[in-house]
């Protein structure tokens, strides 16, 4: 019974080209080198001494610098080729989180985080466009999965690294791992991956794609949809900004125990979200209706935390936010690729990835803004409500895409 459990999960890692796993083993290398974001609300507050309000500001920066850097990774993979905005992007930002450790005023903070932001996360919509070059057609979800598996394997060992890293040898040692990470992991991919264009794929590689309005700021779907993955995505990074301060403040946990509770999401998705993904692109599971779903398991995680007596509920919640998580964000990767027309990838997928930027620019601001004038427990009322918005605001996005199907 359980050779078979096993032999069934390996079996979900199976058919993806070689190009796929090197993104996946970079990504890994990437993430779990990524031990900053996880506590940079605690290193800002704790150490640095700023305000609620100075922390926020300094997030904004680092989201506004996101949502830059994600348009004009979209921008340029369509013009240039997402190859050379990877390889840009990930090693120019390694050199300026060596850097980053050595500013400690307000506004240096605020331009340094803007700076680095704006070239880290040209990577990511490059790296989507690169998933619809080097991934089977019929195995671009599971490659989106595979990928974000990488992310969550990255965060699972990064934050207690990290935690550990802070007792031993202080902050500074997370920028100069952080930066090495970045380094290391493209110059593997430019040793291993070779350049493909989009026009080299075979022909019966080729995705078909229905143009499905003549621009993207038509597409009324795309849009509602960019609301819900916002929502979803701004509920999501409380775990990175919020949460850590809460787990010191409210319930006196050390970076080493935050760090395995951040850990537990990124184990649980290792654990389930391939064979979930699997199961569902194998039943052909309407994609919204996995996002409804997992919209109603993040607001729900939120409402749990209002339980506050019980340092219990922070792992109940961590689980409930990270299956959530496991149907929200893979399909939304994929919807977001499939509304693209040919030629257009890294339009759209710039376009996503600004939505999480922007998400994480109110997340961050408002989040601590509420907890500074409100308290804790109002900001995960708050939090709680803007998910049921979005997991109602599912049933409306699917109720139109039935229209368009019958016009089609």
């Amino acid at each position: 019974m359980l050779k078979t459990a096993i032999q069934r999960y390996i079996n979900n890692f199976k058919g993806f080209r070689r190009e796929v796993w090197i993104l996946a083993l970079i990504t890994f290398i990437n993430r779990a080198g990524t031990m900053v974001l996880p506590f940079l609300s605690k290193y800002l507050k704790e150490n640095l001494h700023f305000t609620y309000s100075e922390v926020g500001w300094i997030m904004v920066s680092f989201g506004i610098g996101s949502m830059l850097g994600s348009w004009l990774g979209g921008k340029l993979s369509d013009k240039i080729g997402f190859y050379k905005i990877m390889i840009f992007s990930l090693f120019t930002s390694g050199l300026l989180f060596f850097i980053l450790q050595y500013i400690t005023s307000f506004w240096g903070l605020c331009f340094g985080m803007f700076l680095i932001m704006t070239i880290a996360d040209m990577f990511r919509p490059a790296m989507f466009v690169s998933l619809s070059v080097y991934a089977k057609p019929e195995n671009r979800v599971r490659a989106l999965s595979l990928v974000r598996l990488s992310v969550n394997l990255g965060f699972a060992a990064g934050p207690t690294l990290g935690g550990l890293i802070i007792l031993g040898i202080g902050y500074q040692g997370l920028f100069w791992i952080d930066g090495s990470t970045c380094i290391i992991a493209i110059l593997i991919f430019a040793l291993f991956v070779k350049e493909k264009k989009k026009e080299s794929l075979a022909p019966h590689e080729q995705t078909p794609v229905i143009i499905k309005s003549k621009s993207v700021f038509k597409d009324k779907p795309f849009w509602i949809f960019q609301f819900i993955s916002f929502i979803s995505a701004m509920l999501f990074f409380q775990i990175f900004t919020t949460l850590p301060l809460f787990h010191h403040e409210h319930f006196g946990l050390s970076e080493v125990q935050t760090g395995l509770l951040i850990s537990l999401n990124g184990f649980l998705v290792f654990l389930f979200e391939m064979p979930l993904v699997s199961f569902m692109e194998r039943k052909q599971i309407d994609r919204i209706r996995i996002i409804l779903w997992g919209s109603l398991l993040i607001a729900v995680s939120f409402y749990i935390l209002l339980l506050d007596y019980w340092v219990i509920i922070l792992i109940i919640s961590i689980v409930f936010i990270t299956f959530g998580e496991i149907f929200v964000f893979p399909f939304s990767n994929a919807f977001a690729l499939s509304r693209a027309p040919k030629g257009h990838e890294g339009r759209y997928m710039a376009l996503y990835t600004m939505t999480f930027s922007l998400a994480h620019i109110v997340s961050s601001k408002i989040g601590l803004e509420i907890i500074g004038h409100f308290g804790y427990q109002i900001n995960w009322f708050i939090m709680g409500t803007c998910g049921f918005i979005a997991f109602g605001c599912c049933f409306w996005l699917q109720k139109i895409l039935a229209l368009e199907r019958q016009n089609d």
